[in-house]
């Protein structure tokens, strides 16, 4: 089970006019644990106004550096992200859980070549990936799109230019920008035009491991359904959401009455009675059960449990395979009970 634990900010750099690039010092005896895999991302808990706040975000450093950097773009007014951007300072402690999350790259010995395509802040994974890609094996390319409205909004701009003249026949990176015509930069939205325009036409000859995907749903659905159209394996098409879609709560018709629950976390068992129509982890919290959880979306993995007594079905999953579903497995921030009791385990996963 991840613990929080306090981390002191080292270093912030203003990244863009709304985002910042926030990197903490990793203690000697959190090395381990803070040990993380290209991809990953770090869950920050604090409170603000007197509610606690859970903000997940990735890590864009990459494993081979000390410490641990993250981006933030400011998204929300009075929120953790403005509070980042705002008032955080060089000194500051913050709480932090150990790195976790699915969407990585795991280095291999063999060469291999990557693309990705993403927006906005979903950058962030993308720079430790690109990283470990590049510095995991001397011949490995890497292809990266990345839209933006205009090199000013443009996180870690300075970054990926720095890498194209360090790697200037294995890095290449073309930013598009949908608000500005700007020198160097295509204009528009990534689309289907776009896909095409790196894969068929500047790196045609490359044959592509794998693909990853970062950032608004439309852009991912957009390219993803390009590359099936041009004959991509799906299994070679890695995704994660930056902005979770609306919720829509299509509860089960059954989904009636109450729930008798048992919860299994850190080796305890407690247990309540829930509302059907509640979700798991907000009944979960309310019994002041310290359930681990980050974006309460959907689109992280961090309140993954296993149900190891009757019934529990998801509003909405972007991260759970069909094969992990069948086991047991539920986002609990989505998960309704569909039966008179249920048993679900944190510590199984």
């Amino acid at each position: 089970m991840s613990h929080f634990h306090p981390l002191t900010v080292k270093h912030i750099k203003k990244l863009t006019p709304t985002s910042v690039a926030v990197t903490f010092a990793i203690p000697k005896d959190l090395a381990q644990t803070f040990a993380f895999t290209a991809g990953q991302y770090i869950t920050i808990k604090k409170e603000i106004k007197g509610k606690e706040l859970r903000r997940a975000y990735s890590i864009s450093s990459s494993p081979e550096k000390d410490g641990i950097t993250i981006g933030i773009k400011k998204v929300d007014n009075g929120g953790f992200s403005n509070y980042a951007n705002n008032k955080l300072q060089v000194g500051d402690v913050l709480e932090v859980m150990e790195p976790e999350g699915r969407f990585v790259y795991k280095p291999s010995k063999e060469v291999q070549n990557i693309a990705a395509f993403v927006a906005g802040s979903g950058i962030t994974p993308i720079m430790s990936i690109v990283k470990s890609v590049l510095d995991s094996n001397s011949k490995n390319k890497f292809v990266l799109v990345y839209g933006n409205k205009s090199y000013e909004e443009t996180m870690f701009y300075t970054d990926l230019v720095k890498l194209e003249l360090e790697y200037p026949n294995r890095f290449f990176v073309y930013f598009t920008n949908s608000q500005t015509r700007e020198d160097k930069a295509l204009f528009g939205r990534i689309d289907t035009s776009t896909v095409n325009y790196a894969l068929k036409n500047k790196h045609a000859a490359v044959d592509f491991n794998a693909y990853y995907l970062c950032g608004p749903e439309a852009m991912i659905n957009t390219v993803r359904d390009t590359l099936l159209d041009n004959g991509v394996d799906k299994d070679k098409i890695l995704f994660e959401l930056f902005t979770p879609t609306e919720i829509k709560e299509e509860l089960p018709i059954q989904a009636e009455g109450s729930t008798a629950i048992t919860v299994v976390l850190d080796d305890e068992e407690f247990q309540f009675t829930m509302d059907k129509k509640t979700l798991v982890l907000d009944a979960v919290l309310k019994e002041n059960i310290d359930a681990p959880y980050s974006c309460q979306g959907g689109v992280c993995s961090s309140c993954i449990a296993k149900v190891t007594e009757g019934k529990a079905e998801m509003v909405m999953n972007q991260i759970l395979t069909d094969k992990e579903i069948a086991d047991g497995f539920i986002l609990t921030c989505q998960a309704h009970p569909t039966t008179p009791t249920l048993k679900i385990d944190y510590d199984d996963v």
